[in-house]
Protein backbone atom coordinates (compact mmCIF):
# COMPACT_ATOMS: atom_id res chain seq x y z
CA UNK A 1 0.00 0.00 0.00
CA UNK A 2 1.49 3.21 -0.93
CA UNK A 3 1.21 5.85 2.10
CA UNK A 4 1.98 9.39 1.38
CA UNK A 5 1.84 10.47 5.20
CA UNK A 6 2.35 8.54 8.33
CA UNK A 7 -0.46 8.42 11.09
CA UNK A 8 0.83 11.38 13.72
CA UNK A 9 -0.59 9.11 16.45
CA UNK A 10 0.94 5.80 15.43
CA UNK A 11 2.74 4.36 18.36
CA UNK A 12 6.94 3.77 17.20
CA UNK A 13 6.59 0.05 17.87
CA UNK A 14 3.20 -0.28 15.96
CA UNK A 15 4.90 1.79 12.84
CA UNK A 16 7.60 -1.07 13.07
CA UNK A 17 5.60 -4.13 13.21
CA UNK A 18 3.22 -2.66 10.08
CA UNK A 19 6.38 -1.66 7.84
CA UNK A 20 9.26 -3.51 8.94
CA UNK A 21 11.59 -2.02 6.66
CA UNK A 22 11.61 0.88 8.73
CA UNK A 23 13.79 -0.20 11.20
CA UNK A 24 16.83 0.37 9.19
CA UNK A 25 16.20 4.06 8.87
CA UNK A 26 15.87 4.02 12.72
CA UNK A 27 19.09 2.24 12.83
CA UNK A 28 21.06 4.72 10.42
CA UNK A 29 20.18 7.46 12.61
CA UNK A 30 21.61 6.23 15.63
CA UNK A 31 18.60 5.74 17.39
CA UNK A 32 17.93 3.19 20.00
CA UNK A 33 13.74 2.64 19.21
CA UNK A 34 14.38 -0.52 18.13
CA UNK A 35 12.96 -2.90 21.13
CA UNK A 36 13.04 0.02 23.07
CA UNK A 37 10.49 -0.25 26.19
CA UNK A 38 9.29 2.86 25.69
CA UNK A 39 8.32 2.85 21.90
CA UNK A 40 4.70 1.59 22.52
CA UNK A 41 4.43 4.84 23.85
CA UNK A 42 6.35 7.07 21.80
CA UNK A 43 5.47 8.76 18.38
CA UNK A 44 7.37 9.66 15.33
CA UNK A 45 7.41 13.57 16.83
CA UNK A 46 8.75 12.48 20.30
CA UNK A 47 11.60 10.57 18.54
CA UNK A 48 12.62 13.04 16.75
CA UNK A 49 12.37 15.01 19.51
CA UNK A 50 14.60 13.19 21.96
CA UNK A 51 17.21 13.01 19.11
CA UNK A 52 16.75 16.51 18.32
CA UNK A 53 16.29 15.54 14.55
CA UNK A 54 13.94 17.28 11.97
CA UNK A 55 10.62 15.73 12.04
CA UNK A 56 9.65 16.29 8.39
CA UNK A 57 13.20 14.82 7.18
CA UNK A 58 13.03 11.57 9.36
CA UNK A 59 9.34 11.19 7.72
CA UNK A 60 10.27 11.34 4.38
CA UNK A 61 13.29 8.69 5.34
CA UNK A 62 10.50 6.62 6.77
CA UNK A 63 8.14 7.39 3.78
CA UNK A 64 10.91 6.88 1.27
CA UNK A 65 11.58 2.80 2.96
CA UNK A 66 8.21 2.16 3.10
CA UNK A 67 7.46 3.17 -0.32
CA UNK A 68 10.96 1.73 -1.94
CA UNK A 69 9.41 -1.97 -0.32
CA UNK A 70 5.59 -1.59 -2.17
CA UNK A 71 6.03 -3.40 -5.28
CA UNK A 72 3.97 -1.16 -7.70
CA UNK A 73 0.23 -2.55 -8.93
CA UNK A 74 0.37 -5.04 -11.70
CA UNK A 75 -2.98 -4.43 -13.46
CA UNK A 76 -5.23 -7.33 -13.95
CA UNK A 77 -5.01 -9.82 -17.21
CA UNK A 78 -8.30 -9.89 -18.96
CA UNK A 79 -9.28 -13.31 -19.24
CA UNK A 80 -10.99 -14.47 -22.13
Amino acid sequence: MHQSTLDPDMPLDALMKRWPMTISVFINHGMLCVGCMVSPFHTVFDACEEYALDEDEFRNALLEAINAAVPPSIPPRNVA
